[in-house]
């Protein structure tokens, strides 16, 4: 919701100072959208800030526009996610008007963030994803489809320890699903939702949409983070959903050029025309997501488990996330400077095939050396006849898995090379050679600062 464009006092269901239930008094406008308005109150015996959500009068006409209210309502008391706006209570004006209490936030909605930063980093772009995609998981588990994610519904607001939280919020024109007979319980075919973050299905029929169609709106709004940009624009509704039905999605890497590659697949499956091509679930859809980011760490376990469908591995390789390269420009903390954190967990020493390589062309030539040679013997030892040849040099190098992780590898010397024989020659000509590990720079501490808001805090409704 905007609040540049207040409603007139006629228009408003209440007015300031007006107290509610006996408790609930109205301080200020939050904001104001084409339905409802939102007002700051407070708790007059708890001292508690809250946020009231009413319709406006002309909204008050539609009785579908009631309906979806109280179905807001209804869906957000269900989930206890902490990534929803929970409602508190909900109430009647003396007018009939319903209207619902929500805890108060004090933050930013991403719309605005990507208003005033353009496209954010890699970094906060997922792990703000993930956070909605636990919401979403909790939501699809009670068979509640929202089909009206976007920026706007998705608000930044703060942990206490100053971390980013993400809130999903405008569960208005969610669907429920009856688990038992697969039926939708809506009852009209017409199309909902906001057209940029639509998936195709959803623009032939609201009604018909299920699961997949959330995972297209929150692959648009990754791909907006990333790039700073949606990816169908239009001037008219019209030719916006035809660019949406039939046009190939430009991949967020030809946009930006230090998204990995990898990423940059996940999103174009996200926007997959058809519903099947796209992840199943959003457990598939977070453990894709899972290695580029560190704050989402551990959310893909957590939605798992919320859907209970199987603990699903990261679908991508944590090595693709090293073709990303720092940009200026282009967001605000620099993907580059996670890489090296991305591997502490998971480091596997590597044994590359140019030092084995090494190694055996040494022994090679140390044994050339010492073909012609006649071995040196000490007063305390019989002298040993020589041999046509040097003894064999038998070497047995392990050589590990290929490394896993994200951000950096490590080398480790082969095992030396061992003589067998009687005695072992000394050839005082042939210089020591030494294969020195490859250092592994470090990859500092585990933790990283949280994300920082570019965009101007408001409060919720804003």
């Amino acid at each position: 919701m905007s609040a540049t464009h207040p409603p007139s006092p006629a228009d408003m269901p209440v007015a300031i100072g007006d107290v509610l239930a006996g408790k609930y008094q109205v301080e200020r406008v939050l904001g104001v959208g084409g339905m409802g308005v939102v007002v700051a109150a407070r708790h007059m015996q708890l001292e508690q800030k809250v946020a009231l959500k009413f319709l406006l009068p002309q909204a008050m006409q539609s009785s579908e526009a009631v309906e979806r209210f109280k179905r807001e309502a209804r869906s957000a008391v269900r989930l206890r996610s902490e990534h929803v706006a929970k409602v508190i209570d909900v109430g009647e004006l003396a007018t009939g008007a319903p209207y619902m209490v929500m805890e108060f936030l004090e933050g930013a909605d991403l719309s605005e963030v990507v208003r005033a930063t353009g496209a954010i980093s890699i970094e906060e772009a997922v792990a703000f994803v993930l956070q909605a995609c636990e919401a979403i998981a909790e939501a699809h588990a009670l068979g509640i489809i929202h089909r009206d994610l976007k920026p706007q519904n998705l608000f930044v607001t703060r942990r206490v320890d100053g971390k980013p939280l993400v809130k999903v919020l405008d569960f208005g024109i969610s669907k429920t699903i009856d688990t038992q007979s697969g039926m939708a319980l809506t009852r009209t075919s017409s199309i909902m939702g906001s057209p940029l973050y639509m998936s195709p299905e959803q623009m032939r029929s609201s009604k018909s949409v299920d699961q997949r169609s959330d995972i297209w709106a929150l692959g648009v709004i990754l791909y907006e983070l990333l790039t700073g940009r949606v990816p169908f624009e239009a001037e008219a509704i019209p030719e916006l959903c035809l660019k949406v039905v039939q046009d190939p999605v430009v991949p967020p890497k030809a946009l930006r050029v230090e998204v990995p590659d990898a990423l940059s697949a996940v999103v174009c499956q996200c926007l997959a025309k058809s519903p099947a091509d796209r992840f199943a679930n959003v457990a598939h859809l977070a453990a894709a997501l899972e290695p580029f980011t560190i704050a989402g760490r551990g959310s893909a376990e957590r939605i798992a488990a919320t859907l209970k469908v199987p603990s699903h591995p990261p679908l991508v390789s944590s090595s693709d996330v090293l073709v990303a390269s720092p940009k200026s420009g282009t967001g605000g903390t620099s993907w580059g400077s996670t890489q090296a954190v991305l591997a502490r967990k998971k480091r596997t020493p590597l044994l590359l095939g140019g030092v084995a390589v090494a190694a055996l062309a040494v022994v090679g030539f140390t044994v050339v050396a010492l073909g012609g040679k006649k071995p040196t013997t000490t007063a305390a030892q019989p002298e040993t006849p020589q041999t046509a040849s040097a003894p064999a040099a038998t070497i047995a190098p392990t050589v590990a898995p290929s490394v896993t992780s994200a951000a950096t590898t490590e080398t480790t010397a082969p095992t030396q090379p061992t003589t067998t024989g009687a005695t072992t020659p000394r050839a005082t000509a042939t210089p020591k050679t030494q294969i020195k590990p490859t250092p592994t720079p470090s990859s500092g501490s585990g933790s990283k600062p949280a994300p920082t808001l570019t965009a101007p805090p408001k409060t919720f409704g804003e």
